[in-house]
């Protein structure tokens, strides 16, 4: 019914947590479960929104071989900050950050600022549900869902691949 993340620990001179993430085979499992069968809630929206991108990513790494492994990093400071998944493929690393919100804020790419000195790291992307595509001015990503949907769709998120269009 469900499956877990496990960690990746950087050594980045930051103390990490070691526990793994859950996330249901289906997001709205736990809606279901709950019997509500109205809109989600705001607060509900980014627990749906990441379990939805996790078992797609889940998806295309078992059925496409996506990547090697798949992970989230995160310190074990109080600030708590978190990527949603690394992506591993032969040492490389794609990193994901997900936002249920409509309109990017810079506050977005804390963490995968914070990841940045990781060897290996080719590609950072925030992924959130719909707006314009942007890239700040260190090469960070923002993508609307479609545009990340769509490469890993047709295997063009690669840690090297072009940026998706």
């Amino acid at each position: 019914m469900g499956f877990q993340l496990p960690t990746y620990e950087t050594r980045l001179r930051v103390r990490e947590r070691k526990l793994p993430k859950w996330y249901w085979c289906d997001p709205g499992l736990v809606r279901a479960m709950k019997k509500v069968t109205t809109p989600p809630a705001p607060e509900e929206r980014g627990a749906l929104f990441e379990g939805m991108i996790a078992k797609l990513i889940r998806a295309y790494t078992d059925y496409r071989d996506l990547c090697d492994e798949c992970f989230y990093w995160s310190t074990a400071a109080q600030t708590r900050t978190e990527v949603d998944f690394l992506l591993n493929l032969a040492g490389e690393f794609v990193a994901v950050e997900v936002k249920p919100a409509w309109t990017f804020a810079e506050s977005w790419c804390k963490a995968l600022r914070a990841l940045a000195a990781l060897p290996g790291l080719c590609r950072r992307h925030v992924v959130y549900p719909e707006g314009p595509e942007l890239r700040t001015a260190d090469s960070i990503e923002i993508l609307p869902f479609s545009h990340f949907s769509n490469p890993l769709a047709s295997d063009a998120l690669s840690p090297r691949g072009n940026s998706p269009r």
